[in-house]
């Protein structure tokens, strides 16, 4: 089948064809704090590295149906600072649970049981957990479009890496280790255990 959309009535089933297809996706557990204080974290699937040279991470945030932010965007444009915590395959659970719609002055990190940790160089906590953290600053919010289902790409300056001894082979960092969780469309989840390796060619 094809679908045109260009056409008004086949955009309106866009979703399901890009999350169904562009998968698996990383999964950005994201930890902000708000302007009043709460320590708030939600997970974000719309999510990539944008550049190196300088280091700059990209969430999109998709416009819920009643056009309003979500926490996330709102304490970032509020305090511009955050934490991407990489979700390993042990953080599922409380990752799935943390996705709920608390009202804001509720922390998903107490209403979910989340243990915490300072960070070290911005407010918002880190999942103590997380193998893998990276320390943000807001550096741009690009708002593609402000309609329900419009995306808002948050661009995220990199201020600081916190990666555990425990999945770091020679350096680097060892996948199998990290043990990480990809979203898929609906309600699956994909692991990233069965790796396999292929050469650059070489012309």
């Amino acid at each position: 089948m094809y679908f045109d959309l260009t056409d008004p009535d086949e955009q309106k089933g866009a979703y399901s064809k890009l999350v169904g297809g562009i998968t698996p996706r990383p999964i950005a557990w994201i930890s902000t704090l708000s302007a009043d204080g709460v320590a708030n974290i939600a997970p974000y699937s719309f999510f990539t590295v944008a550049s190196v040279n300088p280091p700059v991470l990209s969430v999109t945030q998709v416009n819920p149906s009643d056009n309003k932010n979500k926490d996330t965007l709102n304490n970032l444009l509020a305090t511009q600072e955050c934490v991407i915590n990489v979700v390993s395959h042990e953080l599922v659970e409380q990752m799935n649970q943390s996705c709920a719609s608390f009202p804001s002055q509720v922390s998903e990190f107490a209403a979910v049981s989340i243990a915490a940790t300072a960070s070290k160089l911005v407010k918002p906590l880190s999942v103590a957990a997380a193998k893998v953290r990276y320390e943000c600053r807001l550096r741009e919010v690009i708002t593609i479009s402000a309609q329900p289902a419009g995306g808002q790409m948050m661009l995220l300056d990199i201020v600081g890496v916190y990666i555990d001894d425990s999945v770091l082979v020679d350096g680097y960092i060892d996948s199998a280790l990290l043990n990480t969780v990809g979203k898929m469309g609906g309600n699956d989840f994909a692991t990233t255990q069965a790796l396999f390796s292929l050469a650059r060619p070489e012309l």
